[in-house]
This record gives structure tokens, C-alpha cells and sequence, in this order.
């Protein structure tokens, strides 16, 4: 299954149990950047929500707030009954303390998942691991190699694939040249997210039978591009533009069903 077959079938899901509900789960964005990145993924994540029937407001503030007034925007959603879950966008401009915001968000509300006491997942891993169950992938005694250790995809998809049963290696920018070809010949699955383009190329063998999670993103003039160099001999891999974005952002609603769901006991 494509990740757009996938993502077509996930929001169905998620658009038939909202269009069963009276009240219509709310969602918050809280925006401080002029980011063009952030700029495009708000935008989808309010046109995923419109398309689903989910209320979403996007709350987006000048550059030169303070952190003190944003903790105070923070609090008032944390306070206000109406809106069932937030997320405050990355990235913060540079005056404001972005974990100091991320833990002033309610674990309750918390949509992203990065609260230390979230009930939730970060919504990539998530989106990923939910991916390769929709595909019937059988994860346990598998090698999964996570390249990059980030505390929103690196280090929580390797707990998550620890979760279910694979043998797990985490690699970063201190891992020696000979030792990150061993790995990757190795590895039953990658997940690649650290932003730099084509990093995985033909220069790296690979098991033909592997799955390469493409998470990196990076632009230059000829567009948008993945971690890993299109096409590269093995299973399945997951395309960028058009692969994992789309599954981060219907598993952002998908938690955000989950929050509501727990809200109203259903």
C-alpha cells in the first residue's frame, strides 16, 4: 500500500467517526515564524482538517512576542473547554525557549505528543509505525536502523520500534563511515531523518528486500528533496515530496480524535 492509499484510507476512517459525533473535535495552531516550511504545513494540516470536518483555528502571532505572553496564549488554551487539543509550531524564534513552551502545553491537550507526560506519540514515529502496520509489515526480530537521534523522530521511533519486537540501532553524526555502511547493508528497515539530501545513495548496499522511511526533507532550486536518492534497490521507500508529511499529518488528527475520544469517554 502507497502512502497515499494509505493516508486516503486513514482520513476516511477519522472523517466517518467525526461525522458521527454532534460536537466536532477543535483544534488549535499557535504559529510564531514566517517559516515557508511551517507557512505550507499549517496550511495542510488546516485544509486535512476542514476536509475531516474537524474545527481548526490558527492562532499565529508576531516574531517579536515575548515568551512570557506566549505562555500566557498557552495557558489561555490549556483553560478554554472548547478546544480539545493544540500545538504550538516549530520553529520558535530564537529569544524563546521552545522546550520551556512545549512543557507549558497540558499533556492533555497535547496533539504533537511531546509532553513527557503525553498519553500520545510524536506524531512521525507514530505515523510511521501505524504505516508499516497498515502494509502487514511483521516488525518483531526485524533490523531497524534509525539515522538521526532527534527528540521528535530519532529517539522516540527507536522506542517505538523497540515497542514492537525489532533489533534496534541507533546511528548519528559521530557514527564512523565503515560502521554506517555495516549497518545499512544490515538493516531490514530505515529511518532516515537528519535532513541532509541524498545522504543514503548507491554508494551504500543495501538488503534488496529493505524499507527505507525517507523522513529528511531538504529544498534547493529543483525542488523539495528526501535523505535518500530516489529509487534505490530495495522493497519499498517512501517517496519525499508526497510520503511521510502526508502521514504525520493525518496522525496529528488521528491523535487529536484520540484526545477527544478520552475527553468525552467514548
Amino acid at each position: 500500500m502507497t502512502i497515499k492509499e494509505y493516508v486516503a484510507l486513514k482520513k476516511q476512517e477519522l472523517k466517518d467517526f467525526v461525522s458521527s459525533v454532534e460536537v466536532k473535535p477543535h483544534l488549535a495552531i499557535i504559529q510564531v515564524n514566517e517559516d515557508a516550511g511551517s507557512n505550507a504545513y499549517v496550511k495542510g494540516k488546516i485544509k486535512d482538517s476542514q476536509e475531516l470536518g474537524i474545527t481548526a483555528d490558527l492562532l499565529k502571532f508576531d516574531t517579536t512576542i515575548s515568551q512570557e505572553d506566549l505562555l500566557k496564549e498557552v495557558e489561555k488554551l490549556n483553560n478554554n473547554p472548547a478546544i480539545d487539543g493544540f500545538i504550538v509550531q516549530m520553529p520558535l524564534p530564537s529569544h524563546i525557549d521552545q522546550e520551556v513552551i512545549k512543557l507549558a502545553i497540558s499533556p492533555e491537550k497535547d496533539v504533537d505528543g511531546f509532553h513527557p507526560l503525553s498519553k500520545l506519540n510524536p506524531c512521525t514515529p507514530q505515523g510511521i509505525i501505524n504505516y508499516l502496520h497498515a502494509n502487514n509489515i511483521k516488525l518483531q526480530g526485524l533490523n531497524a536502523l534509525v539515522i538521526g537521534r532527534s527528540n521528535i523522530v530519532g529517539k522516540p521511533m527507536a522506542k517505538l520500534l523497540l515497542a514492537d519486537n525489532c533489533n534496534v540501532t541507533v546511528v548519528h553524526s559521530k557514527t564512523s563511515k565503515e560502521d554506517m555502511a555495516r549497518y545499512i547493508a544490515n538493516a531490514d528497515i530505515i529511518v532516515i531523518a537528519i535532513g541532509k539530501m541524498h545522504f543514503l545513495n548507491e554508494s551504500f548496499k543495501y538488503k534488496d528486500t529493505a524499507i527505507i522511511i525517507d523522513v529528511g526533507i531538504s529544498r534547493d532550486e529543483t525542488g523539495l528533496h528526501g535523505d535518500a536518492v530516489p529509487n534505490l534497490p530495495v522493497a519499498l521507500q517512501t517517496p519525499v515530496p508526497g510520503g511521510v508529511g502526508l502521514v504525520t499529518r493525518v496522525t496529528l488528527l488521528d491523535n487529536l480524535l484520540k484526545i477527544y475520544k478520552e475527553k468525552y469517554k467514548i
